[in-house]
């Protein structure tokens, strides 16, 4: 949520940033100002109305002691009782749009950001050389079946289009990855968090994927408690956004580092392309999310914290990729930043996201009432909250096994993962 103070202090700087994003917010603003003001100005005439009622019925002991007639008194009482009644009618509703179009608005991107979409996306450094090979290779489809790692059949008539099941070495293998990123981030310093998988609604409005995003996450209801409904746990980043919602934290209590480990569900899947077969895109994968809350002070440092540690991921299994600066189009609804890493698939001729680093500023921390008390000054402010992946797994398969390809259709195990897989080197194929 944004900051109310700042759009009535600067509302053609909002209206502008928010334009990088592609949302023309004029109307929105110029809405959300109106709204601000006729409810500042129905709660003085209220407060007002109040005061008036709380004087007159001190009156009445005095007049009725002195024999007085009261029934002028009693009706100005009631007269100011319907007032007080109508007006906090109005501002309940007024109240009641303002927060529906203050939800509504998208985080400000950073100043820095190029506007539009994909196609301002900005590769900001390469690392390791693109794989070429002396040979024909295969895709990941063809590798993951020929080595009993994924069983793609099987997958989609338990689960229908979008899942897979792993299998054998291929379970392994995934476990294997999933230990390797949770070990470094133990080793960092963050504390292990295994969340919930079902959330409450809550959680979705404080991360910034509700209400607009609701209806791309699956829904379970609870059939023992009618009307209840529950929000299969879309990423980490829904549940650990809420951890500290409506506490005031201590500043020494900051930063606050944690990563938790999740199955992710997403009814929005995406198309069924060619190129974004197998593991690619799904309704459920794996992910170790990282998540820091900071001082505002220290967001930058943290953001770059984070996508540090995010390339050392993928760094260490020994890939081609490379980070990748996102326009403001481009991230999401959200987030101020967003930085992405991209592996290189090479049955895809291109890149793909396996990590997005983002800083929410102080967005998700409105919306979640999450604040510290500033030690010097004892006043509350908004801490900033990012996050990261660390890493998703069903994009780092696929250019695992692709990038380690042998000419005989093994597959090199990257020295990082082979401790987990009892010194294991190489995946041969089933025969």
């Amino acid at each position: 949520m944004l900051d109310i103070k700042r759009i009535k202090e600067q509302p053609d700087e909002i209206v502008e940033l928010l334009a990088r994003k592609g949302r023309d917010a004029r109307d929105e603003i110029a809405r959300i100002l109106e709204l601000d003001g006729a409810r500042r100005a129905l709660i003085s005439a209220t407060d007002e109305l109040k005061a008036r009622q709380n004087a007159v019925s001190k009156q009445i002991p005095a007049m009725k002691k002195a024999g007085q007639d009261v029934a002028p008194v009693f009706a100005e009482m009631n007269a100011l009782k319907e007032t007080i009644k109508e007006n906090d009618a109005k501002i309940a509703a007024v109240e009641a749009e303002y927060r529906e179009l203050m939800l509504a608005l998208p985080n400000l991107p950073d100043p820095d950001l190029k506007p539009g979409g994909k196609e301002n996306n900005e590769p900001l450094k390469y690392f390791g050389e693109p794989h070429r090979f002396d040979f024909e290779p295969k895709n990941h489809v063809d590798l993951c079946t020929s080595l009993g790692l994924i069983d793609y059949e099987r997958g989609v008539k338990l689960g229908g289009n979008g899942f897979w099941l792993y299998k054998g070495m291929g379970a392994r293998l995934e476990w294997a990855l999933l230990n390797y990123f949770i070990d470094t981030h133990i080793k960092d310093g963050y504390t292990f968090i295994l969340p919930p998988h079902m959330l409450e609604y809550q959680c979705g409005l404080t991360a910034g994927q509700f209400p607009k995003f609701a209806d791309e996450v699956y829904k379970i209801a609870n059939p023992t408690d009618e009307g209840r409904v529950h929000y299969m746990l879309p990423t980490a980043e829904a549940a650990l956004a809420s951890y500290f919602r409506d506490e005031m934290l201590r500043e020494s209590d900051l930063p606050a580092k944690m990563f938790a480990y999740t199955p992710c569900f997403r009814r929005e899947a995406g198309s069924y392309r060619a190129d974004e077969r197998g593991m690619v895109r799904g309704h459920q994968f794996n992910k170790v999310e990282m998540f820091q809350f900071t001082l505002p002070e220290k967001s930058d440092e943290a953001f770059e914290e984070l996508v540090t540690k995010a390339e050392a991921l993928v760094s260490g299994l020994g890939f081609h990729f490379r980070t990748v600066k996102l326009a403001a189009g481009d991230c999401s609804a959200s987030m101020a930043r967003t930085y992405d890493i991209e592996i290189q698939i090479p049955s895809m001729n291109g890149y793909k996201e396996v990590s997005s680093v983002s800083n929410a500023r102080d967005y998700q921390a409105r919306r979640g009432n999450i604040r510290f008390k500033r030690e010097a000054t004892g006043k509350p402010e908004f801490v900033h909250t990012l996050n990261g992946s660390g890493l998703a797994t069903s994009r780092i398969l696929p250019a695992l096994v692709e990038q380690n390809q042998l000419a005989d259709g093994s597959v090199k195990i990257p020295p990082v993962l082979q401790r987990y897989l009892g010194g294991i080197e190489v995946l041969k194929p089933e025969k």
